[in-house]
């Protein structure tokens, strides 16, 4: 009998891991930093704070860092001055984009805190689409990092080091 649960659970355990985001291939630590093989990045469109519309592909050739977050996330206030800091310094091979998923309650406040905070990259308001398409964003800050080629090479959900970051774009930009 014992033995027959063990095998339900770890069948139900290995399903659900296989299958609860697309880009998963496997855990690396406690950061819960995916490594990916190559998977495209899914291309979007979506309407930026300052009105116009910003598309993935728009960044072809650049190394892209993909930032879900909200204004009334704790962990992704602190993790904004990293990711303005990595916009300043890899300017021309760097950008990062910011996805806000915040909805009808907070998303008056985006424009006036991308204000505040010194926000130096685009910032666009995220839909079902693209959390759909991201393999359904379950927490936030959520983040991809896309390579030159438009591949998803890194993920991480939660606060992420700025170290972190900045090791993986000089590996990329090599």
């Amino acid at each position: 009998m014992v033995k027959i649960i063990l095998v339900v659970v770890l069948s139900l355990s290995i399903n659900a891991l296989s299958s609860d985001n697309k880009f998963s291939k496997s855990v690396v630590n406690e950061n819960v930093i995916v490594k990916l093989d190559g998977d495209k990045a899914p291309d979007f469109s979506l309407k930026s704070v300052d009105g116009k519309t910003i598309k993935l592909s728009d960044y072809n050739g650049k190394v892209v860092i993909i930032d879900f977050w909200a204004t009334w996330c704790p962990p992704c206030r602190r993790g904004i001055p990293d990711l303005v800091a990595i916009q300043n310094e890899y300017k021309n091979k760097v950008v990062v984009v910011g996805i806000s998923l915040d909805r009808e309650k907070t998303i008056k406040d985006v424009p006036g805190f991308v204000k505040d905070y010194g926000i130096n990259y685009p910032v666009v308001y995220g839909d079902d689409n693209v959390v759909t398409a991201y393999g359904g964003i379950q927490s936030i800050p959520t983040s991809f990092v896309v390579d030159k080629n438009g591949n998803v090479v890194d993920m991480h959900v939660g606060l992420v080091s700025k170290d972190t970051f900045v090791n993986k774009i000089k590996e990329l930009l090599k």
